[in-house]
């Protein structure tokens, strides 16, 4: 199984800072970079920060946690089969369905409850319009006939990722998604949600390999303030914010530690809050945790 570690940052800086943060990335051995998708946080669009890290950097994998719903699924598939071929193949995208509170909840512009099966229909029309076929659809997503993508992902497969831990998301995952990238879960949570997962794929007549089951995980240095606690057990009631948000970066090793034995192989760690100085930060990271990479 080969233990992969990117590192997840919700950079709003400039040009200059985000050239520094991926030598840093790249040069100390985390394997990718992921921006993730919050329409109204103080940061950058991930596809065109990702557009310029590609063009910058040569071989640093670019993720991102992107949001599906309200989006016109021809464009979507042709901005990421473009910046798949010119970052030649180095593309790692998880959808999610947008957090589910305010401001987010209103600005994503697709009614909560429509969310799932907005990702339900969206992902088969995605995977076909990659795969160069003339594809007709109507529905929740989108009404359009006889359309064909003649620009197409390096990837052949471009894999979907998804995340989220409800009972529609694994069966979504399982039924329609190369591999599955939860967050805010324990790992006996994700290991449960990882047998449900491959339930519904094997029910499906699908198979997610091994090799394709991650976390995405968040990691505090100082106490949780307690705002950041209060959204933590409205989202998940029952479960203590410290169980999923580790507190400095030996918390963070250990946790990972407590996945691994579950079998996830994959992580993206990051910040709750923004280091004082992202070098020094990195360092720690890379010294902290990069052995585990295999």
């Amino acid at each position: 199984m080969k233990v992969r570690i990117g590192l997840g940052t919700s950079t709003g800086g400039d040009a200059s800072d985000l050239r520094t943060l991926i030598d840093d990335v790249e040069g100390l051995g985390f394997d990718s970079i992921w921006l993730p998708e919050v329409l109204t946080a103080p940061t950058l669009d991930p596809l065109g920060a990702l557009s310029f890290a590609a063009a910058y950097h040569p071989s640093v994998k670019l993720g991102t946690t992107m949001l599906l719903p309200g989006r016109n699924l021809i464009r979507l598939a042709k901005e990421l089969a473009t910046l798949d071929r010119l970052s030649n193949g180095r593309l790692l995208v998880t959808f999610v369905s947008g957090l589910p509170r305010p401001p987010e909840l209103g600005a994503v512009g697709v009614e909560k409850n429509l969310r799932g099966r907005w990702m339900d229909e969206a992902l088969p029309v995605l995977r076909r319009l990659w795969a160069g076929e003339s594809v007709s659809y109507h529905g929740v997503a989108g009404d359009f006939d006889d359309v064909t993508l003649a620009v197409r992902p390096t990837q052949e497969p471009l894999e979907i990722w998804t995340g989220g831990t409800v009972p529609s998301a694994l069966r979504r995952t399982g039924q329609l998604a190369d591999g599955w990238l939860p967050s805010a879960c324990t790992p006996e949570e994700a290991a449960a949600g990882k047998r449900v997962v491959e339930e519904h794929a094997e029910a499906a007549g699908r198979e997610i390999s091994p090799e394709h089951f991650g976390v995405s995980l968040a990691y505090s240095n100082d106490p949780l303030e307690p705002s950041v606690a209060r959204l933590l057990k409205a989202d998940r009631p029952g479960v203590d914010p410290a169980d999923v948000v580790p507190r400095g970066i030996d918390g963070l090793r250990r946790l990972i530690e407590r996945f691994l034995a579950e079998g996830f192989s994959k992580f993206v760690v990051r910040p709750l809050a923004p280091p004082a100085t992202w070098r020094q930060e990195l360092e720690a990271l890379a010294d902290g945790l990069l052995d585990l990479q295999t």
